[in-house]
C-alpha cells in the first residue's frame, strides 16, 4: 500500500512512524511533513487545506489510503473530498467533524443525548454573554465555539480575567470567526483525561487513556498551548473507567452523530474530567491528539494498517487492538515566546546523541540545504520514552533530554510526575 499522512507536526510522524512497522506497507508520504518525516517518508510541499493539489498528488503517487491528522482539512470537508475521487481517506465527514469544529453543536448534541458534560450557556451577543457573565462566580470556563488551535477554552480565575477571555473572543476577535458564539461553562473540578476511540460509525474501540498538559510552565502555569506533553496510562482511569465511559460517552456520542444523519467514522477524542461523583466530557475532537498520539501509538501492538482498514469499511467489529502494558512518557521542546511570538531557524544538536530506544518525533522542524535540521516552530520535538511503568519512563525521557539542544529550547519538568509517589 502508498499511504499519505495529512499534516506537519509530531502527531504526523509518529502516524507515519505507525504506519511504516506494517508490512502492508510500501511507502509513506506526508504533506507537508517536517525534518523528522523526510528522514522515513517521502514529504510533499502542500499546505494541508489545499484540497484539489493534495487529491492530484494522491492521483499521481498512486496512493490507496489518506490519513488525515489536523483539524482544520476535516472541518474543511477533505475526507467528503476524497471520497467524491474514490480514494480512501481515514477520518469524519465534514458534516461529523462539526463534534470538534463547533462547540456549541457538541454542546447541543450532549444536551439532547444525555451524554454527561458540564452545564453551559450559548450565546451569539456579546452584550447578552457580558450580562450573564456579572452573575457568575469564578472560576468560570469561557470557550470560543469554533476551531481555535486548542486555546480556545479560557479558564478564568477571577472575574476581570472571565471579562477579557469574553472580550478577547466576542469584540478583539483574537480567535476570528470562531468567536461569533461562545459558550460559558460551569468550572468543574477533578483529573483531566482524554479517551481516544477508534470507529466505523457503530463499533468502537478504545485506545490506552493518556493525559496531557496545556500551560507553558510547571505547575500549570502561564497560558494555554497545543500541549507541553503527555503520558500514558494514568493510574487514576483504569480499566473499568474505560468501559464507564466508553458506555456513558463514546458509544451515546457515536450513536447520536447516527441518529442526526451524520454517520462517525475515524477516531473520536473525547476530553474528559474525572470529578468524585463521575467522568464528565469537556470536549469532543475529531482525531488523533496531539501531545497524547506520541505517546498512545507506541503503545499499539496490532497493524495500525488493519484498523484503520477496518473503520473505512466499516468492519471493526473485527478487529481486536491489543496494546501494549508499558507506560509512556513524552514531553515537548519549545522554542522560547511559544506560545506568543518565538523566532525559529536556530539548529538543534544532539539528536544522534540520545540512547537508541527513545523515540523523538518532530513538529516545528526543517531540513536544511547543508543536511542540518532546524527549529521550525513554536513546539519542535516530542521526546517519548517507554518503561514497564510510568516512573521508568519518566526517568529515561528526562535523563536523556539536555542531550537535545537548541537556542532558547525550553521544556516541562514535571510530565507524569503526579503519577510518581
Amino acid at each position: 500500500m502508498k499511504i499519505l499522512v495529512i499534516g506537519a507536526g509530531a502527531r504526523e510522524h509518529t502516524l507515519a512512524w505507525k504506519l511504516l512497522q506494517s508490512p502492508k506497507v510500501d511507502r509513506v508520504f506526508v504533506a507537508p511533513g517536517n525534518a523528522g518525516t523526510a528522514f522515513i517518508a517521502e514529504n510533499l510541499d502542500i499546505h494541508p487545506t489545499d484540497l484539489e493539489v493534495l487529491g492530484k498528488a494522491a492521483k499521481d503517487n498512486g496512493i490507496d489510503l489518506v490519513v488525515v491528522g489536523p483539524e482544520l482539512p476535516l472541518a474543511l470537508g477533505i475526507v467528503d473530498y476524497f471520497d467524491s475521487l474514490g480514494i480512501a481517506a481515514f477520518g469524519p465527514t465534514k458534516a461529523a467533524t462539526q463534534i470538534e469544529s463547533s462547540k456549541v453543536f457538541a454542546r447541543n448534541l450532549m444536551e439532547k443525548y444525555g451524554i454527561p458534560s458540564p452545564k453551559g450557556v450559548v450565546f451569539a451577543s456579546y452584550p447578552e454573554a457580558a450580562r450573564y457573565l456579572e452573575g457568575q462566580h469564578p472560576p468560570i470556563v469561557v470557550k470560543a465555539d469554533g476551531l481555535a488551535g486548542g486555546k480556545g477554552a479560557i479558564i478564568a480565575g477571577s472575574m476581570q480575567e472571565a471579562r477579557k477571555a469574553l472580550s478577547d473572543i466576542m469584540e478583539a476577535r483574537i480567535f476570528g470567526s470562531a468567536g461569533d458564539k461562545v459558550i460559558i461553562d460551569e468550572y468543574v473540578t477533578g483529573q483531566e483525561v482524554s479517551l481516544i476511540a477508534f470507529t466505523d460509525g457503530k463499533t468502537i474501540s478504545p485506545m490506552v487513556p493518556a493525559c496531557d498538559y496545556k500551560k507553558i510552565w510547571d505547575n500549570e502555569q502561564g497560558p494555554n498551548t497545543g500541549g507541553m506533553g503527555s503520558y500514558a496510562p494514568p493510574g487514576f482511569f483504569p480499566a473499568p473507567l474505560v468501559e464507564k465511559v466508553s458506555a456513558t460517552i463514546l458509544l451515546p456520542a457515536i450513536k447520536a452523530m447516527a441518529n442526526e444523519g451524520m454517520p462517525y467514522k475515524g477516531v473520536l477524542y473525547a476530553g474528559l474530567m474525572v470529578t468524585d461523583k463521575e467522568p464528565l466530557a469537556l470536549e469532543f475532537n475529531a482525531r488523533f491528539g496531539d501531545p497524547e498520539t506520541q505517546v498512545i501509538l507506541p503503545l499499539l501492538k496490532t497493524d495500525l494498517v488493519d484498523i484503520l482498514l477496518a473503520v473505512v469499511q466499516g468492519n471493526l467489529n473485527q478487529v481486536e487492538a491489543e496494546w501494549s502494558t508499558d507506560a509512556c512518557v513524552g514531553v515537548v521542546m519549545a522554542s522560547a515566546g511559544y506560545p506568543g511570538i518565538h523566532k525559529t531557524g536556530f539548529p538543534i544538536k544532539g539528536l544522534d546523541e540520545v540512547d537508541e530506544d527513545l523515540l523523538i518525533f518532530h513538529a516545528g522542524t526543517r531540513l536544511g540545504d547543508d543536511g542540518e535540521i532546524y527549529t521550525d516552530g513554536g513546539r519542535v520535538l516530542t521526546v517519548v520514552a517507554s518503561g514497564r511503568d510510568l516512573a521508568e519512563a519518566r526517568e529515561k525521557v528526562y535523563r536523556q533530554l539536555p542531550s537535545i539542544h537548541f537556542e532558547g529550547c525550553h521544556y516541562r519538568t514535571d510530565i507524569a510526575l503526579r503519577e510518581i509517589s
